[in-house]
């Protein structure tokens, strides 16, 4: 339902993608990525998520590997919400990513339905029928739950976010968990299971333990694209769509340089698959310019045949030890894991990750 008054004169803009964040046309920009940090602020209740806009325009700004394009609900010069799409250049693509941001101030007065439609015309156009997004929530949200079709996990069933998604024909597809680890406490328990979990899977010639801050180091580029590619067939996906994900060498120094153009500082630790040369096993830390904010953990993989061998404990550990020296301002991590992965799950309770927020991943599919 909206509410928008007649005299609300709203229109809906494409949002030019600036060369840098102080150029003259970046304001609009600028205004999404300020309504951006305020809805996972409102929605999550902390400021873990915060994202500064050089990170995002490094990442808009390539183009070769993701489609990435935006539209502004704007009146007069106000910008009232935003929504961001992203798009896989891949042949076989079938899904429009999207993050629909209204500022908190305005929300509820049909501002998400006109940003809404503006995804389904573009996805149609595309001829794409599939679109996603994904909401966050407040880890001590009271009142019922609605639970997602893998059965793992659940959000509020009744707080704004959830009934439009429900009455925009979205079906809640899986549940994320953002966990948090403290850097600034103890690591005895993370120096233990690093030493034991390593005693058990590299004691033979198979695997061998590495790290780097990036860009790749040219003699692993090969193998970490293969894990890379592995990301999008080997995590769990509950009932969302992946797009999978095709990686060479060529693509990671893309990435590399993409990384480096957002001001990211990212460490890496994996494990090595001594016969094939592959990546068996990676874990990505990253934070932007200002150290004291908090860590993202990016991508986390043990490719399917090599589990079992405790190779997810020591990337893991491996990096919050590196990180702590690298990096010993910033007072925490944040990562998500689907809540169906356990075993991700039980390594990162053990360690010491506590629940900060959760998030609703949503699917919708068009009539094309």
């Amino acid at each position: 339902m909206t509410d928008l008054a007649e005299t609300d004169v709203v229109t809906v803009r494409r949002i030019v993608v600036p060369e840098t964040a102080d150029a003259g046309d970046a304001g609009v920009f600028l205004e999404m990525v300020r309504i951006a940090n305020a809805v996972c602020l409102e929605d999550a209740g902390h400021d873990y998520l915060h994202e500064e806009p050089d990170e995002m325009l490094g990442f808009w700004q390539d183009q070769t590997d993701w489609t990435q394009l935006g539209f502004a609900a704007v009146r007069g010069e106000q910008v009232l919400g935003a929504v961001k799409l992203m798009i896989s250049n891949e042949e076989d693509a079938s899904t429009v990513e999207f993050d629909l941001m209204v500022d908190p101030p305005h929300r509820g007065r049909g501002l998400e339905e006109l940003l809404l439609a503006e995804v389904e015309r573009e996805a149609r156009e595309r001829g794409l029928a599939t679109i996603q997004t994904w909401t966050l929530h407040r880890p001590d949200a009271a009142g019922p739950r609605l639970q997602p079709s893998t059965g793992w996990g659940a959000i509020p069933a009744d707080d704004a976010q959830t009934r439009f998604q429900l009455a925009s024909g979205f079906t809640l597809e899986q549940v994320e968990r953002n966990s948090v680890f403290d850097l600034t406490g103890d690591f005895a328990l993370v120096e233990r299971m690093l030493a034991e979990a390593v005693a058990v899977a590299v004691a033979g010639d198979e695997y061998r333990s590495i790290q780097w801050t990036s860009p790749t180091p040219p003699e692993y580029v090969d193998g970490f694209a293969y894990a890379l590619s592995r990301m999008s067939t080997d995590v769990p996906a509950g009932g969302l769509v992946i797009d999978e994900q095709h990686w060479d060498a060529a693509r990671v120094e893309r990435r590399d340089a993409r990384l480096k153009a957002q001001g990211l500082t990212v460490s890496v630790a994996a494990v090595l698959h001594v016969p094939t040369g592959r990546v068996a096993a990676y874990n990505e830390l990253v934070i932007g310019e200002d150290r004291s904010g908090a860590t993202q953990q990016y991508g986390t993989l043990v490719v399917k045949e090599h589990r079992g061998h405790r190779l997810g404990t020591i990337v893991k550990c491996a990096n919050l030890l590196r990180w702590r020296d690298l990096v010993p301002e910033s007072p925490r991590v944040s990562t998500f894991n689907a809540e169906e992965n356990r075993h991700m799950l039980d390594i990162n309770e053990t360690i010491g990750f506590v629940p900060a927020s959760y998030a609703g991943a949503w699917k919708k599919v068009l009539e094309l």
